[in-house]
């Protein structure tokens, strides 16, 4: 036996008490939907694990004019210090649900329980504690003395981070004072319906929180409702520029987070060993399914050849397998559907020269997998080093100087993510200074903290999420500061 050999250790589903079917989140009560139900399934094991309502144009409209209800007669009236502590109660709620909310999100979106239990779910009841303590000091927050909330927020979230984009959304737009209609991802609504019970347990005043579930024709029909205030976005840049165009003209304010083809940049004085670690967690962490992932790796040319040799026999000790056993490093790409992509874009690296190397890891018969990813010999007209591959793959491409590093950095459509590695400060704020990116990360990679704003440049999206700047897209300045309407 080696020393990578562990036993099993699964996490048990019996903390677990689903329903055999889900409804709709409409006024603070489960109801039918109009349309067709759909199975949510485990991407480990292609089992189904529960049936979920889709929501055709009319549940949309029943839940907006719930929200709109709610907006009108109880949390616009609401004082922020009485909406704080909602958000706290949900916040410390999720807190004492959290190993069922970690087993939920393994099961249903495929990720390592042990990121769901020491990250997602952690960073969930973070984002509320924080955003509960900015309720009653909104007048801080950028728009003004007195700022009001828009009204009813139209948010849309993806499936690689189900119930951390749900906080995201909702934390910040609850605690500015607006009602919020959610559609979370259709392969991914299990945590959410399982959020709207959290909503139910603290009391929340019915239609305030709003989720419907359903694919593209209901987020269609929830964007482009005619009584709704605002849209926030997160998902890929053809969604996205898509919502755009059915806005377009429209009041209604808009906020995007879209696709990245992030840049970690190694330099040949950084900490290599720290940098292997960081560039791991930074592309496969959640199996690449992250917007910001470092699929990238941009290295100093006279230090390519080790830093490669490192991080292949670091790759050799991940451990890819059931997404609820506690040993597990890679658990399952979320989709058949994002396989097939994954699997594409790969074999057009091989077509295009690159050199493909995987460490040797037994892929389960069932579910949908994909083994940790490196290519090497990569040019930066490649698609593996264009388009956005949302898998474990990564782009080894090499540079000789600091402005090289750059311009290849930035030498994509994406503008979301970048980190640095170096171990000398000036460098590192000259080259951050110089990249066009949202996030910058240096001697770190894929840290978050509801204090610190996230978003993108160019086709990366617009508007930015997290910290104080994220009430700002959920606020109106006064009418005194805006010269009256």
């Amino acid at each position: 036996m080696s020393f990578l050999d562990y036993a099993p250790a699964p996490e048990s589903t019996s903390i677990l008490n689903l329903k055999n079917t889900y409804g709709l989140f409409i006024g603070g009560e489960f109801v039918d939907g109009g349309g067709h139900s759909f199975a949510t399934v485990s991407p480990s094991t292609e089992e189904v694990i529960t049936t979920v309502a889709e929501a055709n144009a009319a549940d949309v409209d029943r839940a907006v004019h719930a929200a709109r209800k709610a907006y009108d007669t109880v949390w616009s009236k609401m004082s922020g210090a009485e909406r704080g502590k909602y958000l706290f109660r949900i916040a410390r709620i999720v807190q004492e649900r959290a190993r069922e909310l970690a087993v939920a999100e393994s099961l249903d979106n495929g990720k390592p329980i042990r990121e769901t239990r020491d990250v997602d779910i952690p960073l969930v009841a973070a984002w509320f504690f924080y955003y509960a303590g900015w309720a009653d000091k909104l007048e801080y927050a950028g728009r003004g003395p007195n700022p009001r909330a828009l009204g009813v927020a139209a948010q849309v979230i993806p499936w690689n981070f189900p119930l951390l984009m749900l906080a995201w959304k909702i934390a910040p737009a609850l605690a500015a004072g607006n009602t919020v209609v959610l559609k979370p991802a259709e392969t991914t609504p299990l945590t959410a319906l399982l959020f709207a019970e959290i909503c139910q347990q603290a009391e929340l005043p019915p239609g305030v929180v709003n989720i419907v579930t359903g694919a593209g024709a209901t987020g269609e029909a929830l964007v482009s409702h005619p009584r709704i205030n605002k849209v926030a976005f997160t998902g890929s840049t053809a969604v996205g520029r898509k919502i755009a165009q059915i806005l377009a003209g429209s009041p209604t304010k808009l906020t995007l987070e879209l696709g990245g083809k992030g840049a970690n940049i190694i330099f040949d004085d950084a900490a290599i060993d720290q940098a292997i670690e960081g560039v791991v967690n930074g592309i496969f962490f959640n199996q690449g399914h992250v917007c910001c992932a470092g699929s990238r790796l941009l290295v100093q040319e006279n230090i390519h050849d080790d830093v490669v040799a490192r991080l292949q026999k670091r790759l050799s000790t991940l451990r890819l397998g059931d997404p609820l056993d506690k040993n597990t490093d890679i658990g399952a790409v979320n989709s058949r559907a994002q396989l097939e992509r994954i699997t594409e874009i790969v074999n057009s690296g091989d077509e295009e020269g690159a050199t493909r190397w995987s460490p040797e890891c037994e892929i389960p018969a069932k579910g949908f997998w994909f083994p940790p990813t490196v290519f090497t010999d990569v040019q930066t007209s490649h698609r593996v080093a264009r388009d956005e591959i949302f898998g474990p793959v990564l782009s080894v491409l090499t540079f000789r100087t600091p402005d090289e590093a750059v311009a290849k950095a930035n030498n994509t459509p994406y503008g979301l993510s970048a980190g640095i590695w170096t171990e000398k400060a000036s460098r590192m704020l000259a080259i951050a200074d110089k990249l066009r990116a949202g996030v910058i990360w240096a001697n770190t990679f894929n840290k978050f903290d509801p204090a610190s704003p996230f978003g993108g440049y160019k086709e990366s999206g617009y508007g930015r999420e997290g910290g104080r700047h994220g009430l700002f897209p959920y606020l109106e300045s006064a009418d005194w500061m805006k010269g009256g309407r």
